[in-house]
């Protein structure tokens, strides 16, 4: 990521800024501090910002490049090597409009007709997904008490013998903040290959592991190209959401082909602001990320002493990626504790309902802001919740 003397500086948005910025996130009452969805209050790198300022200069409005971008898939294979220790050839990797719909797409035209398992607390914009493409969604329910969570393999080798044919797989995954070992990842690898079926890895969260953990790709594991693709992105990393550009990558060529063949209403047309800043981005942007990793190790460990100051028995897991904290604050009675934050402390937190249907007293909290805003939303939750 380059030395500490390259590197370039986090800067805190204001709230003014935020509200400009950020438009989703802090379209919030004044009164309220947002701390929901997964974007940062950080200022977007320079350097990218730069690239896409450039190309606006430049009057680069039109039609992205569509199908291959070579440009951009070099850049990412670039990326890929320097942070993951593997790459796929260039020539694998596809432009999507964004995540979401690189999954949608593999699973229209890779996945069989079967079954989509789907591990939950998931990634509430991705429930229903199956059913989008025609497929059932089959949710492997990860128990609220554990510790860490793990995907049962032997549940997951029932649910592949019983029909279903996909596993849609987030990792590091969201809201657990999980980053799964080699060994895990081989584990899932065997049940797959042993029935048979496809594994459609979310990795958008990849360069966001945190220091104590180590990304490792589905695709490095050994065994893995004929069945499954990536769905990657520098827009959750670099707070690029709204240019939408995403990339599938595809590792097996008759996979591509099959993709290559398909009309072009299946793959939305992704932005070529998105492909711009995502190359920036996975070209230039390592002396920023290496800051911005730095700063949410620095919130982690600022909203653990806060927790434990403010709201002890609030259970937070171990959170090894991302800049989201999946709580437990079902110790303090409120069923809907998100609602209670809002309510009473003018917090507004992603309700745990939404990740994990059923499940009672679980928030998702963001911690991508400043510390000194961290400092007062955990003040707020300690005044709502206790």
């Amino acid at each position: 990521m380059g030395d500490a003397g390259e590197r370039r500086p986090v800067v805190d948005l204001t709230d003014e800024q935020a509200r400009r910025a950020l438009p989703l996130k802090w379209g919030v009452p004044d009164d309220v501090l947002p701390a929901w969805v997964a974007e940062m209050d950080y200022a977007v790198d320079p350097v990218v910002l730069g690239a896409v300022q450039q190309a606006l200069a430049d009057g680069i409005t039109g039609y992205p490049l569509y199908g291959f971008d070579p440009a951009l898939a070099e850049a990412y294979a670039g990326w890929s090597a320097r942070h993951v220790g593997w790459a796929p050839e260039p020539e694998a990797v596809i432009p999507v409009v964004d995540v979401t719909a690189g999954v949608r797409l593999a699973l229209d035209v890779l996945s069989g007709p079967g079954g989509v398992v789907f591990p939950t607390p998931g990634y509430n914009a991705q429930f229903g997904l199956a059913s989008v493409t025609g497929r059932e969604e089959v949710r492997l329910d990860v128990p609220a008490s554990a510790e860490r969570a793990e995907i049962d393999l032997d549940r997951l080798d029932r649910l592949f013998a019983e029909g279903a044919r996909t596993l849609l797989l987030t990792q590091p995954h969201n809201p657990w903040g999980r980053v799964f070992t080699r060994a895990e990842l081989e584990g899932i690898r065997d049940v797959v290959v042993r029935h048979g079926a496809r594994v459609v890895s979310d990795e958008i969260h990849a360069p966001l592991v945190l220091p104590g953990a180590e990304h490792v790709s589905y695709l490095s594991v050994e065994g893995t190209h004929d069945h499954a693709v990536a769905v990657v992105a520098a827009s959750k990393a670099f707070n690029t959401a709204g240019l939408r550009c995403a990339q599938l990558v595809v590792p097996s060529a008759a996979d591509r082909s099959l993709l290559a063949d398909q009309p072009m209403a299946r793959n939305d047309s992704h932005s070529p602001l998105g492909a711009i800043a995502a190359r920036a981005a996975y070209g230039l942007g390592d002396p920023w990320l290496a800051s911005l990793v730095d700063r949410l190790d620095q919130q982690r460990a600022l909203l653990g002493e806060l927790l434990a100051t403010h709201l002890p028995e609030v259970r937070m897991r171990p959170v090894e990626a991302t800049y989201l904290a999946w709580l437990d604050a079902s110790a303090y009675g409120h069923a809907d504790a998100a609602a209670v934050a809002l309510e009473r402390g003018r917090v507004q937190v992603s309700a745990g309902e939404s990740y994990a249907p059923g499940t009672t007293g679980h928030v998702r909290l963001n911690f991508a802001t400043s510390p000194d805003r961290l400092t007062e939303i955990v003040a707020r939750l300690a005044k709502a919740w206790t």
